[in-house]
């Protein structure tokens, strides 16, 4: 082996250069990495809209979403289709594989929906397929103007600000909340129809045939040539009011004789309010891979100069995910420092020679700045994950230098020159460094393969770990051994043993002479340890307190805006009370943007959504918990409303589907299911996607009255249509401005349709004339599903359980008990998705990841040892350190998290590192300097028991702020120090006493199979 210390050493400018260029790139990686707070976890994702006004959604299932599933679903890397039909659209979601391309994605299921385009309904508008790259939305701002009205403003929104929104890098998409559509809007008399004997349909197609500005082709005039334009729209309103209808009998009439003519509004869809007052506002959503404070910085900049450009006009900010992005980023760092401080005292401590430590110290930013570049060439984000990757491994990265420097001053304290002692204490200890970081980084490989979104979370933590561990190594087997060589001074001869030193070799003495005692006592301790896992709740991720809440309200299908806007604002007044409560931002009809569409659904004129701003953690003394069960209690008895919250963070809400294709045997068990979900203890509410019945008026025609009067079926529904909601916007008349078009409505005004039997008296176009709907067709009451989900072609319903704080695992245990569940009807199955899918996908993924991990570190040990049974000595301190992390997860009260795990995993690296000192140690004692076996083992805790405590010691140090959560919320990164800790205190105190006797057990075989092989072979010499 290449000792590239003593290369270093005698060389010192190439060792010095290398960390130069690793530095300068780490730095120009730290400067291009984006800020974030969680990695994108979300799937590739494509929609398909296709959009049908009017159509109901069991028409819109059976003519459009089943062709579109059975289309889209044979893609390659296609993980779930999940479609939700309501009414006038249908939207099917293609959720693919992690990995998947998505621009390659969007192009397969954009070539799919295209094949059946001429299989669609005609009446449909152009199917919309886009990507879901979209992070959530980052921040919501309201706008207000002394000098604009609500439509001016509504307009410099949708053009001034989007465009100047869309000029900053990261931005993805800006959506308008509230505000109104500008219209031109032609309101018939009915009366005046039924005098002059015309239909809505027909002034509707006249206005559209005569509204249009058409090419006319070419004409030579003289020595030129011109373009002829054909020109027939209006220059606004006004104009329209004299423009002549013709009539069946010859006659024509004004357009102002029958219709009220307005430039006016459409008909409000979406409302927004802050604090009670209606406001137009907008929301910006980051792409993915994007720094949210560089996206955040950007805005500002790009609001600020539209305030300078247009006087009067000012932002205010309502809502943001940038100050918990930056709360977290700046925590993680300052973690990162107090850890790095605490594990140099820790060395000091020990060493009590500043140069050995400021050496030591040296490990830390040259470990972790070119692990900077690491991350921007995989592209991770400065994110929780990353950071706390770091802020873990602090400890860990100045052990390879702790031990090295611990072994040149012990060989300085024996006499020799710096020189002879940095050369001779690198040689000795070489191979225990390269093992030590070598396992460490090899635990992180498996993870790199698991699949799913806890894959996502585990890579980032694994690589980022693994590259600085990396780094690490490469300072203490070249930096470190360099600087000592030049830096620390000659120490006096010193041969000392401490009480303490004598007691342990004692201790050490005694369990290997009993040692079949002490392996049965460490046995006894492992699944002793195992037994608590059943005391220890489970989840996904733990709850964080945002210092804000998304409160849904949902009223019965058919209620119009106005009512759901009269229902928010009694709910905000109730919450009014509650003295912790900051804001309240209200929107109506349309969704909040978190990043994921499952979970928001589809806006409607029936659901509210309430933004609740609690305020940071620390300047309140209830959590968001204790608040969000003092609103919902205050809400409780609010009449005919459904109220739950919206989740903007993972493992809080759990999610089951029940699917089949029989709707009956479906509707029956999402019932019984909702009545069971409904008993379990602690849940907050629970609600279904089962589809609740609107209100419909039912037109049948009359076959043979039609046919006699010469009156299609389609020409019934047009009348119908177009009097009530207008025409398609496809085919609606635009006027044209010089900025925009104002589409042109024809239809009935809302007070004229307030009359029931106005439908009946609608003019129909018949053979000899118009003649009333109610002569050709009978009107009658009925009702029909609001919504339709699918899921993987299957109707299902979607059943969404607040957890309430609860433990994600402790739920799904009972979920699994319910009877519905445990036997569901025949033809109905039952599936988790949403964070229950991914919890199950995490614990397995980590039980494989583990056994990969532990497979890795025995290869590696091999390679390095060249010994089958010496890996398995090391490896025995793995299980030394359950007692340890599931004792201290209990002790604390933390869950078993995804965090959690993170540190389990890590911690089978870490406890390797002590076994592999000392084992290496009796090794080169036992060979090189022909020690018996127990002499080598008991030299061996002499001399590498101080750099063990000392390891193990920083180590903890460095992980001490995370765990205790000196900087910011702690909720996340608590567990995985905590287990990591409790982990390292059982797995050093213990395995400095198992590992020696573990060692003669296994040596002992070792030796007896070796004489076994010879015998063998020696046999057939002898005949």
């Amino acid at each position: 082996m290449i000792n590239v210390s003593a290369w270093a050493i005698r060389r010192p400018l190439p060792a010095l250069m290398i960390f130069f260029v690793l530095c300068l790139a780490g730095l120009w990686g730290f400067v291009k990495l984006p800020v974030a707070r969680f990695p994108d976890i979300a799937f590739p994702m494509v929609t398909v809209t296709v959009p049908q006004p009017g159509a109901s959604p069991s028409q819109l299932e059976t003519e459009v979403t089943r062709l579109v599933e059975d289309q889209v679903a044979t893609l390659n890397g296609v993980k779930r289709v999940v479609s939700t039909v309501t009414e006038g659209a249908s939207t099917t979601a293609v959720e693919f594989e992690l990995e998947t391309d998505l621009p390659t994605a969007l192009d397969d299921v954009r070539d799919a929906v295209s094949r059946i385009r001429g299989d669609l309904p005609q009446d449909i508008q152009e199917p919309i397929v886009s990507k879901v790259d979209i992070g959530g939305a980052l921040m919501t701002y309201a706008v207000a103007s002394e000098r604009m009205g609500v439509d001016e403003l509504s307009w410099f929104v949708d053009r001034e600000v989007a465009r100047a929104m869309y000029g900053v890098p990261g931005v993805a998409l800006v959506s308008r909340q509230g505000g109104i559509e500008r219209q031109i809007r032609i309101d018939l008399d009915p009366q005046a129809l039924l005098a002059y004997g015309v239909t809505a349909g027909e002034i509707s197609q006249q206005i559209a045939r005569s509204q249009v500005e058409r090419p006319g082709g070419r004409a030579e005039l003289g020595d030129s040539e011109q373009v002829i334009r054909t020109v027939g729209t209006a220059a606004d309103a006004q104009a329209l009011r004299n423009f002549s209808i013709p009539l069946r009998d010859g006659r024509a009439v004004r357009l102002g004789t029958l219709a009220r003519i307005t430039d006016a509004a459409a008909d409000p869809s979406q409302v927004a309010l802050l604090d009670g007052q209606p406001v137009v506002a907008f929301s910006l959503s980051r792409s993915r891979g994007s720094s949210e404070l560089e996206v955040a910085e950007g805005v500002r900049e790009a609001l600020a100069q539209l305030e300078a450009a247009h006087a009067g006009v000012k932002f205010q900010l309502v809502t943001s995910m940038v100050e918990e992005a930056e709360r977290s980023y700046e925590s993680s760092m300052t973690m990162l420092f107090e850890g790095a401080l605490l594990a140099l005292i820790v060395v000091w401590l020990f060493l009590r020679d500043w140069r050995a430590t400021w050496i030591s110290a040296l490990a830390l930013p040259l470990s972790i700045i070119p692990t900077f570049a690491v991350m921007y060439f995989f592209g991770f984000t400065l994110n929780l994950i990353t950071l706390l990757a770091l802020s873990v491994v602090v400890g860990i990265l100045v052990d390879d230098a702790i031990v090295e420097i611990e072994n040149i001053v012990r060989h300085l304290q024996m006499g020799k020159p710096p020189l002879e002692a940095a050369r001779e204490a690198a040689d000795e200890i070489g191979v225990a460094v390269i093992a030590t970081s070598l396992t460490l980084a090899a635990v992180f490989v498996p993870v790199a393969f698991m699949p799913g979104i806890p894959g996502k979370f585990f890579r980032e933590f694994g690589w980022t770990a693994a590259a600085a561990v990396l780094f690490s190594l490469l300072v203490a087997r070249l930096l470190t051994p360099m600087i000592a060589a030049y830096q620390l001074k000659p120490k006096p001869h010193v041969e000392t043993e401490g009480p303490l030193m004598r007691r342990y070799l004692r201790l050490v003495d005694a369990a290997l002479r009993h040692r079949w005692i002490t392996l049965g006592a460490a046995t006894v301790f492992f699944f002793g340890s195992l037994a608590l896992i059943p005391f220890i709740p489970t989840t996904f991720i733990p709850f964080s307190d945002l210092g804000r809440s998304n409160l849904s309200l949902e009223l019965p299908p058919g209620t119009p805006i106005e009512e759901t806007v009269r229902v928010s604002e009694q709910a905000r007044a109730r919450l009014a009370s509650i003295p912790e409560l900051r804001q309240v931002y209200t929107t109506i009809g349309s969704v909040l943007d978190i990043g994921d569409p499952g979970k928001t659904g589809v806006g409607e004129a029936r659901k509210a959504t309430l933004v609740l701003d609690w305020g940071p953690e620390g300047d309140r003394d209830r959590g968001q918990k204790t608040l969000e069960r003092l609103a919902r209690a205050k809400l409780a008895d609010l009449p005919g409303v459904r109220v739950s919250y919206i989740s903007s963070e993972p493992g809080e809400t759990l999610q089951l589907v029940l699917a089949s294709d029989d709707p009956r045997r479906l509707q029956d068990a999402s019932i019984q299911l909702e009545r069971e979900l409904r008993t379990l203890q602690g849940l907050g509410s629970v609600s279904s996607s089962a589809s609740l019945l609107r209100p419909e008026l039912v037109i049948r025609p009359d076959p043979a009255r039609a046919a006699d009067l010469g009156v299609s079926t389609a020409d019934i529904a047009e009348a119908a249509r177009i009097a009530t909601s207008g025409d398609y916007t496809q085919r609606l008349a635009k006027l044209n401005l010089p900025e925009r078009q104002v589409p042109i409505r024809v239809g009935f005004a809302q007070d004229a349709l307030a009359d029931p039997a106005l439908i009946g008296q609608l003019r129909v176009p018949g053979a000899n004339g118009p003649v009333p709907l109610s002569a050709v067709a009978d009107i009658e009451r009925g009702s029909g599903a609001a919504q339709i989900s699918r899921y993987e072609r299957q109707r299902n319903v979607t059943f969404t359980a607040e957890l309430n704080g609860r433990p994600l695992g402790e739920v799904m245990a009972e979920v699994q008990q319910l009877p519905t569940v445990r036997d569901p009807p025949p033809g109905v199955v039952f599936l988790n998705t949403g964070d229950a899918e991914i919890f199950i996908e995490l614990f397995t993924g980590f039980l494989l990841a583990m056994a990969a991990g532990l497979v890795c570190i025995y290869m590696v040990l091999l390679l390095l040892f060249n010994h089958p049974l010496q890996p398995i000595t090391i490896l025995a301190a793995v299980p030394l350190c359950a007692g340890g992390a599931f004792g201290a997860l209990l002790i604390t009260q933390h869950l078993l998290s995804l965090p959690a795990l993170i540190g389990l995993l890590m911690l089978i690296g870490i406890a390797t590192k002590n076994s592999i000192l000392l084992v290496d140690y009796a090794v080169m004692a036992e060979d090189g300097l022909g020690m018996s076996q127990h002499d080598a083992l008991v030299d061996a805790c002499r001399k590498r028991a101080r750099p063990v405590i000392m390891t193990t010691l920083a180590m903890g140090a460095g992980m001490l702020p995370i765990a205790l959560g000196f900087s910011g919320d702690s909720s996340f990164r608590a567990p995985m120090a905590v287990a990591v800790i409790g982990g390292l205190i059982t797995s050093t105190l213990l395995s400095l006493v198992v590992i020696p006797a573990t060692f003669t057990v296994l040596d002992d075989l070792g030796g007896w199979i070796n004489a076994k092989v010879r015998g063998r072979r020696a046999k057939p010499a002898t005949h």
